[in-house]
């Protein structure tokens, strides 16, 4: 073979490449999940108005320092540590639905949205069902559906965050009348 014929057939199979690369269809990008959006709207679902009825528990001491602990270290960035800290509080008090709830927030924000979920739920079935802190268990469980997407469709199944988030609502009670 000579040099000519051999350039020519490298030339033609590197354009053959090119042109398979070039020819094949695109996959559709696939926006990234912001964990720190996801629970941004988690904790706003959770805020109080002076029009609802909120009950907050006594706690522990020492549970109360790791929850500071917690929260300090996520301020600046330690979100591992800050939840390393809401493990060791949980294995003072496994059982506080508050605790279970911002770890579970901690969780989303590390992005492990089973565990997210996991705790959110275990939270809700402890918990009094009503209130702020029910509806950051329910938006929890919707922000995990919309970053879950269903394996058929490829996307979140619209109706399992939609049935998430009447939960949510439904966790809203007026405070009783006053006289």
């Amino acid at each position: 073979m000579t040099r000519a014929i051999k350039s020519a057939l490298v030339g033609t199979g590197l354009a053959g490449l090119l042109a398979a690369c070039a020819t094949g269809t695109p996959e559709p990008a696939v926006p990234a999940f912001d964990t720190a959006a996801a629970v941004r709207a988690v904790r706003a679902a959770g805020e109080v108005d002076d029009k609802e009825l909120s009950v907050q528990p006594l706690r522990d001491p020492q549970v109360e320092d790791l929850r500071q602990d917690a929260v300090a270290l996520e301020a600046r960035g330690m979100v591992q540590g800050a939840a390393d800290a809401l493990d060791r509080a949980l294995a003072i008090t496994p059982d506080d639905p508050a605790l279970l709830q911002e770890r579970a927030e901690l969780a989303l924000l590390l992005g492990d949205t089973g565990m997210a979920a996991q705790l959110a739920t275990r939270a809700f079935e402890l918990g009094s069902q009503v209130g702020p802190l029910c509806r950051r268990h329910w938006e929890t469980i919707a922000q995990v559906r919309l970053a879950t997407p269903s394996p058929a469709e490829g996307a979140p199944a619209a109706a399992s965050v939609e049935q998430a988030r009447e939960r949510r609502d439904a966790c809203t009670v007026a405070p009783p009348p006053r006289f």
